[in-house]
């Protein structure tokens, strides 16, 4: 069975620090911002829990995973083809 990528957890990470390090500071001054910058942060908070239980019964079932750090990781020219295939379709 081939291994089923999943995003590495520093994506995750990355854009955690961002929101809260960067963007919540610069939307203080405003509270409709401000929230809908926690409920970004939340989300992905929940997405990266929702992944690492996904591992968690990946591993139970021996299921192989591999955290894939970008789209190039799977091959540029599959990609490539199934752009193609899709603007083809459109």
């Amino acid at each position: 069975m081939a291994q089923i990528p999943l995003p590495s957890h520093i994506h995750y990470e990355l854009l955690l620090q961002l929101l809260e390090r960067q963007t919540s500071p610069s939307v203080d001054h405003s509270p409709v911002m401000r929230e809908q910058v926690q409920q970004l942060i939340i989300t992905l908070r929940k997405a990266l829990a929702q992944q690492r239980q996904l591992e968690t019964i990946f591993e139970q079932a021996k299921i192989p995973y591999e955290h894939r750090w970008s789209l190039n990781s799977c091959g540029i020219d599959t990609l490539r083809s199934k752009d193609t295939e899709i603007l083809r379709t459109e």
